[in-house]
């Protein structure tokens, strides 16, 4: 069941220092590798009717601890992101259901690599308060998994004892701070 009225009002846009997004991958069939992206920007924009979602990530702008050789050939690489080819990773939802029991849930428009696939996305928002700039802002935590196969992102390696050196399931998390837009 989705609010009566509409706790975010207006247009919200993220802000960069207290949100963040991550995508985490099964490595070597034991741990997970972890990356965030240091670069993203993303909108809420409700009516009286509906919130829609916009927002886009830099591939360049993907943060890992590794040497930058790594992430410049292989990260960036035609293996994986290609980023040359494809700079830019985008969302957009035109329906974001905002529930009464602060969870929310949307079906995204995910595109990577230039393949947009629908994909379900869950998890919670904070209503928006007065921040001490007179502002208002709210929060948002989102989660989902993809197959990154769905997306082009084909490269893959054997164990030598047998499995894969990469998992294919990718767990998407954002941490999302939003400020209403003046």
């Amino acid at each position: 069941m989705t609010t009566s009225t509409l706790p975010f009002a207006g247009t919200y846009a993220v802000d960069p220092i207290h949100s963040s997004v991550e995508f985490a991958v099964r490595h070597m069939g034991v741990s997970l590798f972890r990356a965030t992206f240091e670069d993203v920007s993303a909108r809420f924009v409700s009516d009286d009717a509906a919130v829609r979602l916009e927002g886009s990530a830099p591939v360049e702008s993907v943060s890992i601890r590794s040497p930058r050789e790594f992430r410049d050939h292989v990260v960036f690489g035609a293996d994986f992101f290609d980023a040359g080819n494809h700079p830019t990773i985008t969302v957009s939802a035109d329906d974001v259901a905002l529930h009464d029991d602060g969870t929310v849930t949307l079906d995204a428009a995910l595109t990577i690599r230039s393949v947009t696939r629908q994909v379900p996305v869950t998890g919670t928002y904070r209503t928006p308060v007065v921040a001490l700039d007179g502002r208002r802002r709210g929060a948002f935590e989102l989660t989902a998994t993809v197959d990154r196969r769905d997306f082009g992102l084909d490269w893959q390696a054997p164990l030598p004892a047998g499995g894969e050196a990469l998992g294919n399931e990718v767990q998407l998390t954002a941490h999302l701070e939003v400020v209403e837009e003046a």
